[in-house]
């Protein structure tokens, strides 16, 4: 059954999302890079040329909406996702929520827990603020988030990071909105999904993300037992993890008829914050195909090289981000 959903330029039924990239950024600043003073100042308008060429290439390959992960602490432009769903007609679903304890803007809330003394005070105030992005729009925007983004670090679950995943759930029930993660080098999937599902999160509308940092199937498959959808979606990121591996776990569990589960997409950053990120010569051919062209120009070839039919493809990169944003 449709269901209405959020984008930056309002809502749109489900059924009209269509081929969808689940996990990118069309901007993203780790929490400090507006305080590098030799920085290059923000752009939007040449920010926005950069995202509209690289989207109007990937059109091409039949994408109709990205999702845009970028939680609060990453930076989000709402402004800049209208001028570029406006010009490229590709729904953009931006995201709520906060990142990792190590890697996001961790202090605020953190120093609100100690000194209140009340860990659940702070978790109703995440909640609200999830509540105001998801019901009321983004600032003064208009822009109303379609997605909660929740994250973990590498082997542990901070008390940090519990707080934001269970405000995380409160705002899902109160408005059915997904609820997609960041699993750091795909460790605590299992942790993850569990914790969510135990405070009550609607697990046909849970995606675990970043689980092509790991190549285990039984790891693979003792998170999809608990049923949510798992996001491969670091595509092109070899300098982290080789896309082989993501890409012969993919057919291993697609083989194993996992199909329903799996969604594809690359967390790729089509514009950095602040100074442009460092990469040196010999991570370079890591990372030269970490763009929105790279699943539909090798990774799809290469599944349909391993036998996965055009209907299961279908399946990833359609049929699943509807059913989770339908929750069916």
């Amino acid at each position: 059954m449709s269901k209405t959903v959020n984008t930056v330029l309002g809502p749109v039924s489900s059924d009209n999302l269509g081929t969808t990239l689940m996990h990118e950024h069309l901007i993203f600043g780790y929490p400090g890079w507006q305080y590098d003073s030799a920085a290059p100042a923000y752009n939007r308008e040449e920010a926005a040329q950069v995202c509209i060429e690289m989207i109007s290439q990937a059109q091409q390959y039949g994408l109709k909406t990205i999702v845009d992960a970028t939680p609060n602490d990453g930076t989000r432009d709402p402004e800049l996702y209208k001028i570029v769903s406006d010009k490229t007609g590709v729904n953009i679903i931006c995201a709520t929520g906060l990142y990792t304890e190590a890697e996001g803007a961790a202090a605020y809330f953190k120093t609100r827990a100690l000194f209140s003394g009340n860990p659940q005070s702070v978790v109703k105030e995440i909640f609200e603020t999830m509540m105001k992005d998801l019901t009321q729009g983004i600032g003064d925007t208009g822009v109303k988030a379609g997605v909660i983004k929740v994250g973990t670090g590498h082997n542990a679950i901070a008390p940090y990071e519990q707080m934001i995943m269970e405000a995380a759930v409160l705002a899902q029930k109160e408005t059915g909105v997904p609820i997609i993660t960041h699993t750091e080098a795909g460790t605590m999937a299992p942790q993850q999904a569990d914790f969510l599902i135990n405070k009550g999160a609607d697990v046909k509308r849970l995606m675990i993300g970043h689980m092509c940092g790991n190549s285990n199937l039984q790891y693979h498959l003792e998170v999809l037992k608990k049923g949510p959808f798992l996001g491969f979606d670091r595509f092109g990121l070899d300098v982290l993890y080789p896309d082989v591996l993501r890409t012969g776990t993919v057919i291993g569990l697609v083989g194993l008829g996992f199909e329903k589960q799996i969604m594809l997409s690359h967390d790729s950053i089509i514009n950095w914050l602040g100074r442009q990120f460092p990469v040196t010569e010999p991570m370079m051919p890591l990372v030269a195909n970490w763009n929105l062209l790279h699943i539909f120009k090798n990774i799809i070839p290469a599944l349909k090289k391993a036998n996965i039919t055009d209907e299961q493809i279908h399946t990833i990169m359609t049929d699943n981000p509807r059913r989770l944003f339908e929750g069916e």
